[in-house]
């Protein structure tokens, strides 16, 4: 499959060669975020997913996801990848808490559940509520509201990479909207 995320232009403190040796040696930290709407009642009502092309040049469907960076707190990660992603009038509401819905383990080999072909990787998984005009940033051709149960279809779990269909599922399993 594809990469988590999006590639990083300012890929921070390493060079894109460091990185790759980087991620050839140790596993790295991640944040994904599935962007959803709510209602009044603070029922998840849209579920926002990301399509863009991998380096295959395949489309596929994602969520936000990205590194987080040395010294950078989770919270901090998460809000970044979401403003880069959606745009700066997304305005997301972060979690109370930093406590993800889930961890998930990304491999760089076939038969994993979620994979990443460059590296091992570990992701914190939120469901974050935006409140603003999403306009998709960076590599994302688009972003597509749908309903929980279109989201959670198989459908469009065939058109995600890594294996994100499941944690798409877990995400609105983690607030009562898997039907």
């Amino acid at each position: 499959m594809s990469s988590v995320g999006t590639p990083d232009p300012n890929s921070g403190w390493l060079s894109d060669e460091e990185l790759a040796e980087t991620r050839r040696r140790l596993p790295l930290l991640y944040v994904e975020a599935i962007p959803v709407r709510v209602d009044g009642l603070g029922q998840v009502i849209e579920v926002g997913i990301l399509l863009r092309a991998n380096a295959a040049g395949t489309m596929t469907r994602t969520l936000v996801s990205g590194r987080v960076m040395y010294g950078e707190t989770l919270r901090d990660a998460l809000f970044r990848h979401l403003e880069k992603d959606l745009g700066p009038m997304a305005f997301p509401l972060l979690p109370a808490s930093a406590a993800p819905f889930t961890v998930t383990e990304y491999f760089p080999f076939p038969g994993a559940q979620y994979t990443d072909t460059r590296q091992h990787a570990v992701a914190l998984a939120y469901v974050v509520p935006v409140t603003g005009t999403c306009e998709p940033r960076q590599d994302a051709l688009e972003l597509t509201w749908m309903s929980p149960a279109d989201a959670s279809s198989d459908a469009i779990a065939a058109e995600m990479e890594g294996g994100r269909g499941s944690l798409l599922r877990a995400g609105l399993a983690s607030v009562g909207r898997l039907q």
